[in-house]
C-alpha cells in the first residue's frame, strides 16, 4: 500500500483566507509548503502558487448539472439539497450499506490539502481543500480481495437540477479509479475548501478529488460508491471514448483532440495573463509516476 500522506501544517497555518491571499505570507510560507509534500515536487521548481480566492473557485465551475456554463453551477446549484446525505457503498466490500454523511465523517480525519486543480479545458487554478483520504473510508468498509476498481456516482435529481433535463451525458454522472489510485494518499474526499463547507455548486457535501487527473475525474455530490473488479464506465469516456480516456491523467504530451494540453490558463491571472507550461501528472510525478510503470501513457490517456 502507498505510504499515508503526512502534513506538517496546522489548521492556524492554512486556513484563513486573508492568510492565503497575502503574497508576502505566501512566500514567507512557501518552505513549509514544499516541506510538507502539499505542492508537487516538479511544480515546486516553477512558481510559487498562490491560491486563488473563494470567489473564483466558487465562481468558475463545471458542474454540468447545472448547465454548462462556467457560471451556471453558482447561479442554479443553490438549489440542491444537501442534507439529510447518505452515500450507498456496495459491490466487493465486507461491509456494504447505506452511509449517511454524518456517520461517514464521524470515523475519519478531515485535514486541508493545498492542490493544483486542472481542468481538461487547460485552465488551471490552486485550491485549498479541506478532506480526508479516500482510503480511510475503504479500509472502513473492507475492501475485498480481487477488487480492482472503485466505480463512483453523483447525484440524480432533475427537480433539483435542471441541467440533467438536457441530455448532455447519460446521466447520472459516472466515474471510476483503478484501486491503487483511489487507495494513494493524495486522493481525498473534499468537504469543504479554505476551512467552510464546501458549497453546492463545487460538489457539495463530498466530492471526490485526484489532483493529478483533469478536473471532470473528480466527481462531485457523491451518492454511490462501487468496488468491482471490472473497469467502470465512466461519463465522458461513454460519450466521447477518443478524447477522454478512463486514466485521464494530466499529460502535456498528450493533446486532447481539439487543443493541445502543453500550456494552460490561470484562473484569477487577468485577461492578459500569460500561459504557463502544463506539468506531467499537474505537478505530482514524483508521488504518482511509479504507479504507472510500464505502461502507455499515450494508449492509456
Amino acid at each position: 500500500m502507498a505510504r499515508r500522506y503526512q502534513s506538517k501544517l496546522t489548521w492556524d497555518d492554512v486556513t484563513p483566507e486573508h492568510l492565503f491571499l497575502n503574497r508576502r505570507q505566501i512566500m514567507a510560507g512557501t518552505g513549509a509548503l514544499l516541506g510538507a509534500g502539499l505542492i508537487g515536487g516538479t511544480a515546486q521548481a516553477q512558481d510559487v502558487l498562490e491560491p486563488n480566492t473563494w470567489e473564483e473557485i466558487t465562481t468558475y465551475n463545471n458542474y454540468y448539472e447545472f448547465g454548462t456554463g462556467k457560471t451556471d453551477p453558482s447561479a442554479n446549484a443553490h438549489t440542491l439539497t444537501t442534507s439529510p446525505w447518505a452515500v450507498e457503498i456496495d459491490g466487493m466490500v465486507d461491509n456494504p450499506g447505506t452511509y449517511s454523511f454524518e456517520d461517514i465523517m464521524a470515523g475519519v480525519e478531515v485535514e486541508e490539502r493545498i492542490y493544483r486543480f486542472r481542468c481538461v479545458e487547460a485552465w488551471s487554478m490552486v485550491i485549498p481543500w479541506n478532506g480526508f483520504e479516500l482510503a480511510d473510508l475503504l479500509a472502513r468498509v473492507g475492501v475485498q480481495d480481487g477488487a480492482r476498481y472503485v466505480a463512483f456516482e453523483t447525484a440524480l435529481r432533475p427537480d433539483e437540477m435542471p441541467g440533467v433535463r438536457v441530455p448532455v451525458l447519460d446521466w447520472p454522472y459516472r466515474e471510476g479509479l483503478r484501486l491503487d489510485e483511489a487507495m494513494h494518499p493524495l486522493t481525498i474526499m473534499a468537504t469543504g475548501i479554505y476551512g467552510r463547507d464546501i458549497p453546492n455548486q463545487n460538489g457539495a457535501p463530498m466530492r471526490l478529488v485526484v489532483p493529478w487527473k483533469y478536473g471532470f475525474k473528480s466527481i462531485k455530490s457523491i451518492v454511490r460508491i462501487t468496488l468491482t473488479d471490472e473497469e467502470p464506465p465512466t461519463s465522458w469516456n461513454m460519450a466521447n471514448a477518443r478524447e477522454y480516456g478512463f486514466y485521464s491523467n494530466v499529460n502535456p504530451n498528450v493533446p486532447h483532440r481539439r487543443w493541445s494540453q502543453d500550456s494552460e490558463r490561470r484562473i484569477g491571472g487577468g485577461l492578459f495573463a500569460r500561459r504557463v507550461p502544463t506539468l506531467m501528472f499537474n505537478g505530482y510525478e514524483e508521488d504518482v509516476a511509479s504507479l504507472y510503470d510500464g505502461m502507455d501513457l499515450s494508449e492509456n490517456y
